[in-house]
């Protein structure tokens, strides 16, 4: 049963199951990779979006988008926004599963870590300075340079002359994995609504030992800030097509 709409489930699920579950075992008190730090994080990621990439292929969808972000820059760089509703409908469930898939995973570990900001922070983003501009700064430009990047690993020259097929998912991963790195310690990157909002969802819903709030304050700006850069990628990367 291979479909677009099942692709971009299952894709999104594994991005969030190993992409927060990377989070969470970094974050969460006894386990074996507690405090290894920011470059787990990032690489822990950027093998995730990978994984993501795959399965979203097997399963039926070739563009393997994973990202509202990426999805809307791709209706803009086509002219066709048909399917924009149903890649984010599934892209938000898909995101939704991997987390609660978290939550069970890591379930005795949660209360055993008292600080609440932690326990969130393994689901979504927040600014590490809190500066409303600059946050959503930071979230426009990281989306942006996911997108220009990514259409560039499968442009025309690069594919003519550059890498063999089915080593693109694996640029896309080493591209996560440099904005990451690089851009990544404002914001905590999220670049993708779907990654942060369905998560944030899941740790509201779910009863989690000592949660705490789910910081809806701060919630538009890694929805808003990646749907701008993508956007603005997308007329970017429209305009360099003609």
């Amino acid at each position: 049963m291979h479909s677009v709409w099942l692709g971009e489930f299952m894709g999104t699920m594994i991005l969030v199951l190993l992409g927060s579950g990377v989070c969470a075992g970094v974050t969460l008190r006894k386990s074996y990779a507690a405090d290894s730090g920011w470059i787990v994080i990032t690489t822990g990621w950027a093998l995730a979006v990978l994984c993501g990439v795959l399965v979203a292929q097997a399963f039926g969808s070739p563009g393997a988008h994973l990202n509202p972000a990426i999805t809307l820059a791709a209706a803009i760089v086509s002219g066709n926004y048909q399917q924009v509703l149903l890649y984010w409908s599934a892209q938000m469930l898909g995101a939704m599963s991997g987390a609660a898939l978290v939550v069970l995973h890591y379930a005795p570990h949660w209360k055993l870590t008292p600080d609440p900001a932690a326990k969130l922070g393994i689901f979504s983003t927040n600014g590490a300075v809190h500066n409303p501009l600059a946050n959503f700064a930071s979230e426009v430009i990281g989306t942006m340079v996911l997108v220009i990047v990514a259409d560039a690993i499968f442009s025309h020259g690069v594919a003519l002359n550059g890498p063999v097929a089915g080593v693109g998912p694996w640029l896309v991963g080493s591209l996560v994995w440099g904005i990451g790195l690089s851009l990544g310690g404002t914001t905590g990157y999220a670049i993708n609504p779907a990654r942060d909002l369905g998560p944030r969802i899941v740790h509201a819903v779910l009863p989690i030992p000592g949660k705490g709030g789910s910081n809806w304050r701060y919630a538009p700006i890694p929805v808003l800030g990646p749907l701008t850069g993508g956007a603005l990628a997308g007329l970017l990367v429209h305009c360099a097509h003609f």
